[in-house]
């Protein structure tokens, strides 16, 4: 990249927690109070004071993501109730709107009891949907109870066999989680359906056993099922932060040179996907120059000055050697106002001013042809 240099980039901490915060608790501008105090802190040079605020910040930032975990597990065990049609009650999901920790962190042991219940009673739901869908028939499910809740009849000497074995099955069924795939369920089901036909309590203990497999291996996918999920919510929280924290860097960029006067435009001449995040930097005392500067995944930043007109002579040249020192040292200043906003930078490749020709940018190829070309038209009509 010609008469360029490039950076990396290396947000400070207080800067990463105060944007999770700040998508948590649905804000799109400033820094979260807590993450703002550490990195004022940061600037004034008191290193206690930013410790105990990055403290509290990291602290704060745990206690939201516990709740977001929390409202997830509602709204998983709100859609499964629906699939059961169970009257089952669950907690509301808590919106986070600056609440001390101590009223979050009770917060979510409470939900986690109540979720845990709740979990329990959808699964016993569960099970007498399956038995009820097993013992169908007349006379095949006398000894299985629809409601588990309720209490076993008093059996008669010929019926304690048949009911202490319909009893174990349902505290197997009952351990089927109440999330799993309607396949799961089909195959415990086909198993259970076995003892209707049951001849001896080896045969019975046959049965339950490879039930209780089946349930085994059908809870096992649907954790695996919920470990997929919560790698993917990660990935996607991943992904937003990333993109907070680019637009955070290009903001503090953009900032930066404003206030150092210059003005900043979105984007190159010809933007594509591979140029988000690029902006080109101009000044009023500078007709013939630009700089192009692009943020890279809030990790590294390059920029380089172009022509804006093809340089036609050695004063042309010799501008563009006092342009590239004005952009060097204009570089270096808003280096310091970034590493105040928390955005700290590394140069790790710099062209000294002068050393290659300065390229022109595709818009002014563009319109250096089209003014060669009405010149020439101008000069055959005369």
């Amino acid at each position: 990249m010609s008469s360029g240099v490039e950076a990396d980039i290396a947000l400070d901490a207080a800067v990463v927690l105060s944007l999770g915060m700040n998508r948590v608790l649905g804000r799109t501008a400033g820094l979260a109070g807590r993450g703002a105090e550490a990195l004022a802190a940061l600037a004034a040079g008191r290193a206690e004071a930013r410790a105990a605020a990055l403290a509290e910040a990291e602290s704060y930032d745990q206690a939201l993501r516990q709740v977001l975990e929390r409202n997830a597990r509602i709204e998983a065990l709100a859609e499964t109730r629906e699939k059961l049609d169970a009257e089952v009650a669950l907690p509301e999901p808590l919106r986070p709107e600056e609440q001390p920790i101590e009223e979050l962190t009770a917060w979510c042991a409470a939900t986690d009891q109540a979720l845990d219940g709740a979990e329990r009673r959808l699964s016993e739901r569960l099970a007498a949907q399956v038995a009820a869908e097993i013992f169908a028939v007349p006379g095949g499910a006398e000894g299985l109870r629809a409601d588990l809740g309720a209490p076993a009849p008093e059996p008669t000497e010929n019926e304690t066999y048949a009911n202490e074995t319909y009893r174990t099955l349902e505290r197997v069924l009952a351990r089927l989680l109440p999330d799993a795939t309607a396949d799961d369920r089909t195959a415990v089901a086909e198993a259970a359906r076995l003892l209707a036909g049951i001849g001896s309590p080896e045969e019975a203990e046959g049965v339950i056993t490879e039930v209780r497999l089946r349930v085994g291996e059908a809870n096992r996918r649907t954790e695996e099922l919920r470990a997929r999920e919560r790698r993917r919510a990660a990935e996607r929280d991943a992904a937003e932060q990333a993109e907070a924290e680019r637009q955070y860097v290009l903001g503090s960029i953009t900032s930066a040179f404003e206030e150092m006067g210059y003005e900043v435009q979105d984007g190159f001449e010809t933007l594509t996907a591979g140029e988000e995040g690029a902006v080109v930097l101009s000044r009023g005392s500078w007709p013939d120059h630009s700089v192009r500067l692009r943020v890279d995944d809030a990790a590294q930043v390059r920029a380089a000055m172009v022509r804006t007109a093809p340089a036609r002579s050695e004063d042309d040249r010799r501008l563009d050697v006092e342009r590239e020192r004005e952009w060097c040292e204009a570089f270096e200043a808003a280096r310091e106002r970034l590493g105040e906003a928390g955005v700290r930078s590394e140069v790790t490749w710099r062209l000294a001013p002068g050393v290659r020709e300065l390229p022109v940018s595709d818009g002014a190829r563009q319109t250096g042809t089209r003014s060669a070309q009405r010149e020439r038209s101008r000069e055959r009509e005369k």
